[in-house]
């Protein structure tokens, strides 16, 4: 499955999309940008760039430091392939989507929840909330079969949609083979 990327969208839609060599200047003489690549989950959450509304984020970045990839998984929440919030108002589902659909943006990148090393969890109401984020987590930790947990933060915050209850972010690295 082939991917349109956001500078092919952007031209598509119209956009002027710079072309200019990736060159930083900085107390170096010459700093280049790192290999970077966004990451993709079509089957799991359609691109944020595509919803009605559209939103300029990726759902996840990986950048290469050489000997490892760095991997960044955007605040993912319940929501399906077209963009539509899944499991309403129902905590424990939402929260198994989102570990669900981060694991997919994590494959894209060739990694999976063993290669999380930080997690942030954002809940709607974390009183209300939490002791069942925890018992969905540890759920979700054994079916991986973990026996080192990432370290996480959550917090309690406004979400993008009424309805969702729960979001999280990740970073992940992976060492690199050559």
């Amino acid at each position: 499955m082939t991917h349109q990327t956001q500078a092919e969208f952007a031209l598509e839609a119209g956009a002027e999309v710079s072309s200019r060599p990736a060159v930083l200047t900085g107390r170096r003489d010459r700093l280049t940008r790192l290999d970077r690549r966004t990451l993709h989950a079509p089957e799991a959450m359609c691109e944020a760039y595509r919803y009605s509304k559209p939103s300029a984020f990726s759902r996840g970045m990986e950048v290469d430091l050489g000997t490892a990839t760095l991997v960044f998984v955007s605040g993912t929440a319940s929501v399906g392939p077209s963009g539509e919030t899944l499991h309403a108002w129902d905590f424990r589902a939402q929260a198994w989507q989102a570990f669900e659909n981060a694991r997919a943006v994590l494959k894209d990148a060739g990694a999976d929840w063993h290669d999380v090393v930080k997690t942030t969890i954002f809940l709607k109401d974390i009183a209300t909330y939490y002791a069942a984020f925890n018992e969905v987590r540890c759920a979700y930790f054994k079916k991986m079969g973990f026996d080192v947990y990432p370290a996480s933060t959550c917090v309690q915050a406004k979400l993008c949609r009424d309805r969702l209850l729960v979001e999280m972010e990740l970073i992940a690295v992976v060492r690199n083979s050559y």
